[in-house]
């Protein structure tokens, strides 16, 4: 997608729907074409316990149209034993590294380079006739229960309920998009991106989260309507060029996880939507506490409906996720550091106890 494209989409539709604020705001600089990013993560485990292992997740070993090149490297302290794997199922890439010694330092470094640029399906227009297709089998996979997302129940009568009378799997994940978007909100003292326990959260009538718990929210509706969906787990790695101050992240981005969401559309291919971060614009963008009628908010609802600004890098997108070697069950995915040792599993939302941190720089061209 080039320059001019992005900007006619992220600007000029907010300027029809009568949104001058934000037309102005997405009318900021866009980078044009790819951008090349370097993310370190260093760790340094403080647990006592002996016999340590930890799981890094890393960017997506396969090309896509917005996300190329990742390269990951490493460098291991105090006799540990490191290695790229896979988690079964999804193809969850990740570093695993041991250490068998207590005493040793037990450090390591991971430095991954790749490169991203914008990524917009243009939904108003018909199907292009050189979309990307899935295949039967993956799209199959895209439909099945997890165990935080299920797909019966309470899921499967809210779905029906919000897609009656909507024809076509645009119109119904788009109807299903609108509700998450008009019926969540982002809460500030969830930890980390949240756990998205669908069942939970309709069930209990909460749904407050941040964009684990959202974005989930809506993967599991979308798939309960017979829609393959999926969250895509990552990281933040540059501010935003659209005018957001709370869609972008640059430096040290140890906290900067953020998990997002597609759907797929025959002709079409998978789509990008975040209604996650239309909620985070109302929490946090300045002054905060905006409502859904505020001309930022309106122009990110239009926006994350078809699009992602790729200031973001994608590591995969796992649920219910076997950690090789691991003494302890499946996490429900990979978008920390994950470690453990004899005496526990270490707590991945705290990066100073554990402890780990992430920093990105853009390199040049």
């Amino acid at each position: 997608m080039d320059r001019r494209h992005f900007l006619r989409f992220s600007g000029a539709l907010c300027a029809a729907s009568a949104l001058p604020q934000a037309a102005r705001a997405a009318q900021a600089p866009v980078s044009a074409g790819w951008r090349a990013f370097e993310l370190t993560t260093y760790i340094s485990v403080k647990d006592p316990g002996a016999h340590t292992r930890i799981w890094i997740p890393v960017p997506y070993a396969t090309d896509t149209p917005y996300q190329r090149g990742a390269q990951t490297a490493w460098q291991v302290d105090g006799g540990g034993a490191a290695r790229l794997t896979q988690a079964p199922g999804y193809g969850v890439q990740m570093l695993a590294v041991e250490w068998p010694d207590a005493q040793a330092q037990r450090a390591v470094t991971v430095t991954s380079r790749f490169q991203t640029r914008n990524r917009r399906v243009d939904l108003t227009q018909p199907p292009p006739a050189d979309a990307e297709r899935e295949s039967p089998a993956a799209l199959r996979e895209y439909l099945k229960p997890t165990t935080l997302l299920p797909t019966d129940g309470i899921v499967k009568t809210t779905a029906d309920r919000i897609t009656r009378g909507h024809q076509g799997d645009l119109a119904r994940a788009r109807a299903l998009y609108e509700w998450v978007v008009e019926n969540t909100c982002r809460t500030a003292s969830t930890r980390g991106c949240g756990v998205g326990d669908v069942r939970y959260m309709l069930t209990a009538n909460d749904l407050n989260g941040k964009c684990a718990d959202i974005n989930s929210l809506f993967v599991a509706l979308a798939r309960a309507s017979g829609i393959p969906a999926r969250d895509a787990y990552g990281l933040r790695v540059a501010d935003s060029e659209l005018g957001y101050k709370s869609l972008g992240k640059a430096g040290d981005v140890t906290k900067a996880q953020h998990c997002r969401a597609e759907f797929y559309a025959a002709g079409y291919g998978w789509i990008p939507v975040d209604p996650a971060d239309v909620r985070k614009v109302m929490l946090e963008e300045p002054p905060g506490e905006l409502p859904l009628t505020d001309a930022k908010v309106r122009a990110a609802r239009v926006m994350l409906f078809g699009a992602w600004e790729m200031n973001w890098v994608a590591y995969n997108h796992g649920h219910d996720v076997v950690l090789p070697g691991a003494s302890h069950g499946p996490v429900p995915f990979l978008m920390y550091p994950n470690g453990e040792t004899a005496d526990g599993r270490l707590d991945s939302l705290d990066p100073d106890g554990f402890s780990y941190r992430l920093t990105s720089r853009p390199l040049s061209a």
